[in-house]
């Protein structure tokens, strides 16, 4: 299960992903408090989706590309399409078509005083998402194992922050280490934000994955998840889901009312136009650990 962010970028986990990232970012703006975000797979940052990677999957097409020309998109979802619209590596005259990672979206929404820590294991990686992201104040990136950074980074002096979790998949024990990471970061910060992603592929893995979270008795636990065709197709993975540890408040609500949106114009199986109950998407929306244990 390799999921390296450079064949994929734009597709329907990013577009998942980085839809709810721009809504908790949102929320941390919305207090005048400075914050902080980790992002522990950085990746390059942003892709060409031009370039040769792209190109030979074209993944983006039945992602970003099919949400860039809908009409009428949510008010929930209008910020992240709009960054998306308009984003373009500083002095880009290339003219490609490119797609901003959580990176970059995540510089994009701090204010004076807020940080990015931005970490990536794969120094060519790491060299273009340096570039990409520039020498802003308060902007940071590491080459390094993003699991291990966690233990210096946290907990952060601002003491309100998110961290995004978003592994390559390419380690058979991804899911474990995944798990693991979030345990001892809890631990150090547990007032902070959480957002992990994950393919949906092996619908056992990712079980077996929840249980595991729901065993290290985390409090705030809400599932996310949004397929776009069946999990039984063999070869690529059926969609993406999201585990989110301290959400924040209404989130719950406000994913519940985009999905659908998101699944009618996403899923592959009908190309938007047939109603979800007759397609092959699906979402959901849940907790794992509920509000009750707060």
């Amino acid at each position: 299960m390799n999921y390296r962010h450079g064949y994929h970028a734009g597709n329907v986990g990013d577009v998942l992903k980085h839809l709810v990232l721009t809504l908790v970012l949102a929320h941390l703006r919305a207090k005048a408090k400075p914050f902080v975000v980790v992002d522990t797979h950085a990746g390059a940052g942003a892709h060409d989706l031009t370039g040769p990677e792209a190109i030979r999957t074209g993944e983006w097409k039945d992602g970003i590309g099919r949400l860039l020309g809908a009409a009428a998109a949510p008010d929930a979802v209008r910020p992240y399409l709009a960054y998306v619209r308009g984003w373009r590596p500083d002095g880009d005259t290339t003219g490609g078509r490119w797609y901003p990672g959580s990176p970059m979206i995540a510089r994009a929404a701090l204010r004076p005083g807020d940080r990015l820590v931005a970490v990536e294991a794969h120094p060519p990686t790491q060299a273009l998402l340096a570039r990409h992201l520039g020498r802003a104040k308060g902007v940071h990136s590491r080459l390094g194992d993003g699991y291990q950074a966690l233990t210096a980074l946290l907990p952060p002096p601002e003491r309100r922050g998110l961290v995004l979790i978003d592994p390559s998949f390419e380690s058979r024990t991804e899911f474990a280490d995944m798990a693991l990471a979030l345990r001892r970061a809890h631990r150090r910060f547990a007032t902070g934000h959480y957002m992990l992603w994950y393919p949906i592929k092996a619908p056992g893995l990712v079980e077996s994955f929840h249980q595991s979270l729901m065993d290290a008795a985390i409090p705030r636990i809400l599932r996310v998840a949004l397929t776009v065709r069946s999990t039984t197709v063999a070869n690529g993975m059926a969609g993406a889901g999201l585990i989110l540890v301290n959400p924040p408040w209404r989130l719950d609500e406000t994913l519940a009312a985009v999905l659908p949106w998101l699944a009618r114009h996403l899923t592959q199986a009908n190309d938007g136009n047939a109603d979800i109950a007759d397609a092959d998407g699906r979402w959901h929306v849940d907790w794992l650990r509920g509000e009750e244990t707060v």
